[in-house]
């Protein structure tokens, strides 16, 4: 498991979440982040990270998209395609790879870029806001996206023909957008309120709200949604019952900037599995949690680290960084509409 980061300050972090034995006398199970790098890989704050088992990559405000190997705690170039600041990542990693097929792009500009990850090379570039994007979510199928912008403005993207193929206008600018494991539903976040939809025809279902504005959203198993923001808390929503399930009460000292679901996505998972939740915080501080424990009582996190830096994004892969296949930048050559 591995855990990417960016800051305000440029510098890109990555860290590896090693489990460490039982305590045998209190059958407790701690963890350890190591560092795997940190170095100012870009020229502006960095604005998004996306990892996908041995692959990473940032996005910043000085137009390029860096590209990372985990396992070798290497850089292997950026990519260039960009005429404005890359606002949001997302690799598209089918369920029987262990390497993710696509990594889709966007921008300040309102398009969206799609590169093949093997190599990294240009496939689609194109238009699908006419402000900038806030925010992009990549169906399970890999099939379509969608996005929201500053234009207040939901859009679908048809990734087989690279082109919008839908768009509508919302009551109010959504920030994120987040599809669930199944692909069934997405969630769409504006300020403090959650906005649960069918993927199939983005009718309504219900809303649930916040007390302060979240800031970020990671989907997890069995209907359930973590949120973390401006309240400093780390919220579990049960989507099917529109009821919080559980939450973590000031889990850091400043407003949570990210939160990743890590889990064991092997094939021999097992219900006793220790279920995951990273956050970071503009505060410097990672912090893994087992949510497990949160259901009962408040947990203390099991490994934390502090990065003496304003955290701006977090980013997660559950995959073991063992893998022959290693990214690579390709050429490409721009595809615009």
């Amino acid at each position: 498991m591995s855990l990417v980061a960016g800051s305000y300050e440029r510098f890109i972090w990555g860290f590896k979440l090693k489990p460490a034995e039982h305590e045998p006398s209190t059958q407790t199970l701690t963890l350890t982040l190591t560092q795997l790098f940190s170095y100012p890989s870009h020229q502006g704050p960095i604005t998004t990270v996306a990892a996908a088992g041995p692959a990473a990559a940032s996005g910043s405000s000085d137009d390029t998209v860096q590209i990372y190997d985990l396992p070798s705690a290497a850089s292997f170039g950026a990519l260039h395609h960009f005429s404005s600041s890359v606002t949001a990542l997302s690799f598209y990693c089918p369920p029987n790879l262990s390497f993710p097929r696509n990594l889709l792009s966007a921008s300040a500009d309102g398009s969206i870029t799609i590169f093949d990850s093997k190599p990294f090379v240009l496939l689609k570039s194109f238009r699908a806001h006419k402000k900038g994007i806030n925010d992009l979510a990549v169906h399970p199928s890999g099939k379509l996206a969608l996005s929201v912008s500053r234009d207040g403005c939901l859009a679908m993207s048809n990734l087989m023909r690279g082109k919008r193929s839908f768009c509508c206008r919302l009551g109010k600018e959504a920030t994120l957008v987040k599809f669930d494991g199944s692909g069934e539903r997405f969630f769409m976040i504006s300020d403090e309120k959650v906005g649960v939809h069918m993927a199939e025809d983005a009718r309504l279902l219900f809303e649930l709200e916040n007390q302060k504005r979240i800031l970020c959203a990671a989907p997890g198993e069995s209907g359930i949604l973590f949120t973390g923001g401006e309240d400093r808390n780390i919220t579990a929503w049960d989507t099917n019952s529109g009821k919080v399930a559980y939450s973590i009460q000031n889990a850091h000292s400043t407003r949570i900037k990210g939160v990743v679901v890590l889990t064991k996505n092997n094939h021999d998972v097992t219900n006793e599995d220790p279920y995951f939740v990273a956050s970071a915080s503009s505060d410097g501080c990672i912090r893994v949690w087992d949510v497990r424990m949160a259901i009962k009582e408040k947990p203390s996190p099991l490994a934390e680290v502090d990065t003496k830096s304003r955290l701006t994004c977090l980013a997660g892969s559950s995959l073991k960084l063992k893998s022959s296949k290693r990214p690579k930048i390709g050429q490409g050559a721009p595809k615009e509409e």
